[in-house]
Formats: C-alpha cells, structure tokens, sequence
C-alpha cells in the first residue's frame, strides 16, 4: 500500500527553524518526483518546493527561497525540507506528495494537479 507520512511539524517562534520529513513507502520511491505543498486556512493551496527522482534538480516559491532546502534520500525512501528563518506567513498545513510523470530524470513541477498520491500533511505554526 502506497503511503507517504509527513513529520517534524510543530510550533516555532519568527526566525526559527523546523526540518520536516516524509517518509514514502509502498512504491519505486525513485521513480517518482516528490513536492512539497502548504495550505494556509482560506487560501488555496500552494507548491513549497519540489526535487527531482534522481535529487540533482530542485524548485522553489519565490516566497520561501534562499530559507527553505528540499533533499532526497533514495536509499532511505525519505524527504526533508529544511526550514529556517521561518514567518508567520509560513504557517499552514505541509503536505509531501509524489509525481510519476516523467520528462527526464531531473524533472520536478510545482503544480499540485500533476501529483498522483499524497501525505495526510503537518501542521506548521509560526507565531510569538
């Protein structure tokens, strides 16, 4: 059974940091993109950051780049997303998610719509 598990959510201070992990089983992890996605309440959903089957390529939101880092570890089925200087704007629900499309082995997209499975998500809240 295919299942990707989110975790290291929590509660953090402005300027703090957080690392989140998912956790894929179940599938060929390594032929497969993985995305990370937030969802804030009352708005819509929005692609974080996403990393390529072979790990080489990576994406971001202008809104977290140069404060979030996306890695893959094939050999351990695992995904992180490297969280720092963290903003109350970044507060929402995380959602990892895994994509089969496949263009290249360094291809990765940001568009939710193309992802075929999907975490249960972690709450991340930054507030004071």
């Amino acid at each position: 059974q295919l299942q990707l598990v989110e975790s290291g959510g929590g509660l953090v201070q402005p300027g703090g940091s957080l690392r989140l992990s998912c956790a894929a089983s179940g599938f060929t992890f390594d032929y497969y993109a993985i995305g990370w996605f937030r969802q804030a309440p009352g708005k819509e959903r929005e692609g974080v950051s996403c990393v390529s089957r072979s790990g080489l390529s990576t994406n971001y939101a202008d809104s977290v780049k140069g404060r979030f880092t996306i890695s893959r570890d094939n050999a351990k089925n695992m995904v992180y997303l490297q969280m720092n200087s963290l903003k109350p704007e970044d507060t929402a629900i995380y959602y990892c998610a895994a994509d089969a499309t496949y263009y290249s082995e360094n291809y990765s997209t940001l568009n939710g719509y193309e992802y075929d499975y999907w975490g249960q998500g972690t709450q991340v809240t930054v507030s004071s």
